[in-house]
């Protein structure tokens, strides 16, 4: 099956989506700024560059987009039509390396927290951040 988008489209569309400092993180950063807590933004002394460090609570926050981490069961993990093979190792490996980098960080006592990017829908999203800062507080 080939892509609706041209080579070129496609090539656009994907340079767009960024790594780092996209919505979700910031409305995470935001949020628990609001709440009084402090933090670091992808600190490279630890496995994996956590998108958010809580040093004071030895915590730290990956927010991971559906797709790009193969969020299961979640309407917004769909496996492309089109180079199918390609996208389902890179995910997986993706999935592999979350794995890894999160077992690292439990053997240097750190706190792994994961918040979806489904999870900060409008629907869901206060819950799910009064949910994380009460994570975050009752480990200290």
């Amino acid at each position: 099956m080939a892509d609706v988008h041209s080579k070129e489209i496609r090539s656009y569309n994907m340079s767009k989506i960024k790594g780092k400092n996209n919505k979700p993180e910031i409305l995470v950063r935001k949020h628990l700024f609001s709440q009084g807590l402090r933090y670091r933004l992808y600190s490279k002394t630890l496995p994996g560059k956590p998108d958010i460090v809580l040093p004071k609570y030895k915590t730290v926050i990956f927010i991971n987009g559906c797709f790009w981490h193969g969020h299961e069961g979640c309407r917004y993990f769909v496996i492309p039509k089109t180079r199918t093979d390609f996208w389902l190792n890179k995910i997986n490996n993706n999935k592999q390396h979350d794995k890894t980098t999160f077992c690292l960080l439990e053997e240097m006592q750190w706190h792994v927290l994961t918040i979806w990017e489904c999870d900060l829908k409008k629907e869901k999203r206060d819950k799910t951040l009064y949910m994380l800062v009460n994570d975050i507080k009752k480990q200290y």
